[in-house]
């Protein structure tokens, strides 16, 4: 057995030091460095055990081999057969299913649906063995959320609580699951490091050897994982990347809409996005997002605009609110909601100075219907419609979607993929679009019973939306 040694690791950021230090030279953090017991290989042991055991049992062909220098042009190309999470909507953001062998982070804020997606999930794949791992909640309290979820159980879903990494591999050994999901990694400690869970050394030395279990038995590991009150993973930064996928699940607890978003994926796109509605018996896959965003009743209702909007490649419409009312202590406010603060700012300004509207002593607020937060450019032209549109306090008529980058001379820039946002438009019903007329080049507007509206310029698209 290997002798224990004595390390001393930043709080911090997981710097490791031989001796003590007042500074950490990788942060810049002061008193940060805590002395912790590094026993030996006992959770890499574990990890190669328990690999061992489950390929020998299961033959998996994605199993990594013995390493050695292979020429790149030696290597057979082989596309690896993905595991269907019978989740259109997860699939998508993994990029077609769960690769085997792969490691995956899903993280979340707390009480936003993270298990409840992941059991729901598990729940449909009767045809795999898993093994889902809670260190955080008991059986029975798992039990009363299947309940919730599904009628029936697959035989095959076994539940294991324990926080020991050890055991957790000695239990897998004794199962050989298809999948294992681990709920929460922050609450898993292993022998080997002296700290308490949930510590950076404990993080990041039990994904090293969920990595190593993952990569050496092709076994898919998921973990769920929490965030710290700035929004990122809570842990190391090394934790992301040890993964191979991550996937954020977002949306306000007010509101009844939960996005899927990946922002590491070595498997496939990061600009997809799957989006969820939560309901009391667990989250239903929103597939056509535009027709639930988009309110059915406006009509006579200033500063309201519908945009055509695209996150990742998949277009929808999205409903924008704005109130625009006279400052009443002097100052006057600027709140924005699901939308680019300081975007928002730049755009009052453009409306100001290229168009001549004063909204200097005028309070603007501005939302997303639905509790969505969009990135995309092409908002811009709805954000200053509706803004104009309360200013004014006239209506935008029926029937009128738009979409269009707007640059600081006042020009309505090109948009990506608008043929696909014609044709959402289109599908539901409206009859005109204002979009670029610089992406009117290549565009056969004879296939489109919509009728569109090219514009240079936003005073050009306020006089055809105004008059």
């Amino acid at each position: 057995m290997a002798k224990d040694k004595t390390m001393y690791v930043c709080s911090n950021c997981g710097y490791e030091s031989v001796k003590w230090l007042g500074k950490c030279p990788q942060c810049g953090e002061w008193q940060s460095f805590k002395e912790i017991k590094v026993a030996g290989e006992t959770g890499s042991s574990a990890a190669r055990n328990a690999a061992l055991s489950v390929k020998q049992s299961r033959q998996s062909p994605f199993s990594r081999q013995s390493a050695a220098p292979v020429c790149l042009r030696d290597i057979p190309l082989q596309d690896e057969p993905r595991i269907d999470m019978h989740d259109a909507e997860l699939n998508r953001v993994l990029g077609g299913g769960l690769v085997p062998g792969s490691i995956t982070l899903l993280g979340g804020e707390p009480g936003i649906g993270k298990s409840t997606l992941t059991l729901q999930t598990l729940l449909k794949m009767p045809e795999k063995k898993i093994l889902y791992v809670s260190g955080e909640e008991s059986a029975h309290q798992i039990k009363m959320r299947a309940e919730r979820l599904s009628p029936t159980f697959p035989e095959s879903l076994l539940v294991l609580c324990e926080t020991s990494l050890e055991k957790i591999f000695k239990h897998i050994q004794d199962v050989a699951p298809d999948i294992v999901v681990i709920d929460s990694v922050q609450t898993i400690a292993t022998e080997s490091v002296d700290s308490s869970p949930g510590s950076i050394s404990q993080v990041r030395e039990c994904a090293a050897a969920l990595l190593r279990f993952a990569k050496s038995s092709g076994v898919p590991v998921i973990l769920i994982g929490h965030i710290n009150k700035e929004g990122t993973l809570a842990g190391p930064k090394i934790l992301e990347h040890i993964v191979d996928t991550v996937i954020q699940f977002e949306g306000d607890q007010h509101y009844l809409y939960r996005m899927l978003r990946s922002t590491k994926n070595r498997f496939g796109s990061t600009s997809e996005m799957g989006i969820y509605e939560m309901r009391q018996d667990g989250l239903r896959q929103v597939s056509n997002p535009s027709e639930l965003l988009i309110a059915e009743e406006h009509d006579g209702l200033s500063g309201v605009a519908i945009t055509s909007a695209i996150e990742g490649v998949r277009p929808f419409l999205v409903e924008t609110q704005a109130l625009v009312s006279t400052a009443a202590y002097g100052t006057p406010q600027r709140s924005a909601t699901g939308f680019d603060q300081r975007r928002l700012n730049m755009l009052l300004a453009v409306l100001e100075k290229r168009v001549g509207f004063k909204l200097m002593q005028k309070d603007v607020f501005l939302n997303i219907a639905g509790g969505l937060r969009v990135t995309d450019m092409a908002m811009d032209l709805s954000v200053i419609a509706a803004v104009l549109s309360s200013n004014v306090d006239t209506p935008i008529e029926q029937g009128w979607c738009m979409c269009g980058e707007v640059g600081l001379s006042g020009e309505v820039r090109p948009v990506a993929r608008l043929e696909q946002r014609i044709a959402e438009a289109e599908k539901l019903g409206f009859q005109h679009i204002i979009v670029p007329a610089y992406n009117m080049k290549n565009i056969d507007t004879k296939k489109y019973k919509i009728e569109l509206h090219p514009v240079r310029k936003v005073e050009g698209a306020l006089r055809t939306l105004f008059g």
